[in-house]
C-alpha cells in the first residue's frame, strides 16, 4: 500500500523514509501542514510491530501536531518523526544520525523529544542539525516539556470538571492516570497536591513503584483499569486506547489525559458523546509541551509559557460550550476550530 492509500494520509505536504545502515537508524518524517509555519512536532522511538503501523503513527501524530499547534495559538505547523527501533538500540549515533536526516530537511520541519527520546537524546540530534529544540536551557523555556505538558493536561481537567460537576476543585475526585511516563507521572503530582484520590496504571512496574514510592497513589493492575469506577480517566500512554472495545467499558464520565491520538477512528469522539461521556480532545489539553518549545525557539522567559499554558482552560471550556450548543461531539468542534485557523492562515 502507498502512502496516499493510507487511511491516515490527509493531503501531508511531505512523507520522507530514510535509513542509515551504520546505525541501523529506520526514520520515517511526516509534514502535514506548514501553513502556521515550519512544522515542528517530536521525535518518538517505538518498537512498531510494521513498518505500517510506523507510517500510520506518524501521519496522525503530524496532523495532530497541526491541529494543536492552530488551537495553541503558536506560528508553527504540524510535524512528526518516528525512529522504528527497539529502546535497547538507542544510541548516540543513531541520535545523531537522525539529526543529520533532519538536517536535510532545510529548517522545513523542526524536531524534539518524544516517546522513547529525552532532552539528552536530543543534545547529540543537535550536533548535526540546527532544527531541534526542547535542549536545556538556563535562562528561560526549554528543556524537558513534559511538565508543561503535564499542567496543561491538568487545567484541561479543571475545565471539564466545571463544565460537567461545576466544581473548582479535585477534592473528592478520583482520577485514572493510564501511564506514568514523563507526563503521567508530573500529572499524578499535580492531581496529588489538588487533593484528588489518584489511581494509576502502567506496563512498566519501575514506573509504578517510582510514582508509588513518592505519592500516596493506588495501582490499578492492566487487565482490570477500564473498569475502575473513578470520575476522570486520563490516558497518557500510546494512542488509540478509545475504541470499540474500550469505550463501553469505561466507567468515568471525563476522559481527559495526556496521550496523543487517543481516538482510535474519528467516529469514536461520537461514541464517547453518545454515551454521555466528555471528551476533552487531546491536542487540545495537551498541547504544554509545545508551547514550551515554541516559547524556546522565541526565547521567551518561563512565566511567558505558564500564561499561555493558562489559556488551555478557556480554549476547552469553549469547546464544551460549542459542542454541546451544536449537539456534536467535542472532537468534531475542535476538529473544525482548528481546521479555520489553518485555512486562514493558507488563503
Amino acid at each position: 500500500m502507498s502512502v496516499f492509500d493510507s487511511p491516515s494520509f490527509d493531503g501531508h505536504e511531505l512523507v520522507h523514509f530514510e535509513a542509515d545502515s551504520g546505525t541501523g537508524l529506520r526514520t520515517i518524517i511526516a509534514i502535514h501542514s506548514t501553513a502556521l509555519g515550519p512544522a515542528c512536532g517530536g521525535c518518538r522511538l517505538w518498537n512498531y510491530q510494521s513498518s505500517h503501523a510506523a507510517l500510520e503513527d506518524v501521519l496522525r501524530l503530524s496532523r495532530g501536531m497541526s491541529y494543536k499547534n492552530a488551537l495553541a495559538g503558536i506560528p508553527l505547523g504540524g510535524g512528526k518523526a518516528v525512529i522504528l527501533a527497539a529502546a535497547e538500540k538507542k544510541t548516540p549515533d543513531l541520535m545523531r544520525a537522525f539529526g543529520g536526516i533532519v538536517e536535510s530537511l532545510d529548517g522545513r520541519y523542526i524536531t524534539a523529544e518524544d516517546v522513547g527520546v529525552t532532552v539528552e537524546d536530543m543534545q547529540f540530534v543537535a550536533e548535526k542539525t540546527r532544527y531541534v529544540h526542547g535542549l536545556p536551557n538556563e535562562h528561560g523555556a526549554g528543556g524537558d516539556p513534559s511538565p508543561y505538558t503535564a499542567q496543561g493536561v491538568y487545567l484541561g481537567m479543571k475545565a471539564a470538571l466545571k463544565y460537567r460537576f461545576n466544581q473548582s476543585d479535585f477534592e473528592g475526585i478520583k482520577v485514572l492516570v493510564q501511564g506514568v511516563g514523563s507526563v503521567g507521572y508530573n500529572l499524578c503530582k499535580l492531581l496529588h497536591a489538588s487533593g484528588a484520590r489518584v489511581f494509576v496504571t502502567d506496563i512498566n512496574d519501575c514506573k509504578l513503584q517510582r510514582v508509588r514510592s513518592e505519592l500516596a497513589v493506588e495501582i490499578v493492575p492492566v487487565d482490570t483499569f477500564l473498569t475502575q469506577e473513578v470520575d476522570i480517566f486520563s490516558p497518557c500512554a500510546m494512542g488509540a486506547v478509545l475504541n470499540d472495545a474500550t469505550i463501553p467499558a469505561l466507567k468515568a464520565q471525563i476522559v481527559a489525559g495526556g496521550a496523543n491520538n487517543q481516538l482510535a477512528k474519528p467516529e469514536h469522539g461520537e461514541m464517547l458523546h453518545e454515551r454521555g461521556i466528555l471528551y476533552a480532545p487531546d491536542y487540545v489539553i495537551n498541547a504544554g509541551g509545545i508551547i514550551n518549545i515554541w516559547s524556546e525557539m522565541e526565547q521567551l522567559p518561563s512565566e511567558s509559557v505558564c500564561a499561555r499554558v493558562a489559556r488551555i482552560y478557556d480554549t476547552t471550556l469553549q469547546i464544551f460550550e460549542a459542542a454541546d450548543a451544536r449537539g456534536l461531539a467535542s472532537d468534531q468542534v475542535a476538529d473544525e476550530m482548528a481546521e479555520a485557523v489553518i485555512r486562514s492562515k493558507a488563503s
